[in-house]
């Protein structure tokens, strides 16, 4: 694992760091989300302490490549699927994000007329559990990229690390722009949605490209920031037409 370092070094270590981040959206928006359900003095801590220990097991799952590469060994067959604890583990991470998300969309959308704070159901030691279980679904990705785009050990710890810090760096500002934008909350929740189908699909050997997930991803957040910026504008045009009217 350890190869020498030559002139490509610093060039691996951009384009790892990049696809790293790329592959670790979806994950700052689950923890943003899970730790949006704690009280504001514990979001942040949430979110620090859950992409460390995130850190730390992809780090882990380096060391341990041997492991990791017995994950792919089919352990039995069902209807002509070959399925491996990799599979079963995508399989368990899919259908956890379908009904965490599912519950958070109900509780979305229903969760007024019920009069419950959905803060008040959820304790730190509970949403930072799902957050570390969920890292784990979302490490394996990581680290078999990792793995396919280099054999230098250091490079990836490297990139794995720049990576999580940023997520650290940018996932209180998701947290909070979520938190503020309803519809774009809702739209994160749906983007779960679409990941754990893909998870799923991916642990049956129905391979979906990451590339059309991610460009519908991107193509919807744009859309929704254009809304974002038309209403804000409204907000403003209307704010101005008041003050304006009461002079």
């Amino acid at each position: 694992m350890h190869g020498p370092v030559d002139g490509n070094f610093f060039l691996a270590l951009v384009t790892l760091t990049l696809l790293e981040i790329v592959l670790g959206i979806d994950n700052i928006i689950f923890v943003a989300i899970l730790a949006g359900k704690l009280p504001a003095a514990l979001q942040q801590k949430a979110r620090v302490i859950g992409l460390t220990l995130a850190m730390f097991m992809r780090i882990a799952l380096l060391f341990s490549l041997t492991l990791l590469m017995k994950l792919t060994t089919p352990i039995f067959t069902v209807l002509s699927n070959e399925l491996s604890g990799r599979d079963l583990i995508l399989i368990a991470g899919g259908l956890f994000l379908l009904a965490k998300s599912t519950v958070e969309i109900h509780d979305n959308l229903e969760g007024e007329k019920h009069g419950a704070d959905p803060k008040l159901k959820s304790t730190f030691g509970g949403v930072l559990g799902q957050i570390v279980a969920m890292d784990l679904i979302f490490s394996l990705d990581s680290v078999i990229t990792a793995v396919g785009m280099t054999n230098h050990l250091g490079i990836m710890i490297a990139a794995i690390v720049i990576a999580i810090v940023l997520m650290m760096v940018f996932a209180q500002s998701v947290g909070h722009f979520i938190e503020r934008h309803p519809t774009v909350k809702m739209l994160a929740l749906s983007f779960l949605l679409l990941i754990g189908v893909s998870l799923v699909s991916e642990g049956l050997d129905f391979h979906v490209p990451k590339g059309y997930i991610y460009f519908a991803m991107f193509f919807s957040i744009f859309v929704e920031m254009l809304n974002v910026r038309v209403h804000r504008n409204r907000a403003q045009t209307a704010s101005s037409g008041k003050v304006a009217a009461a002079e």
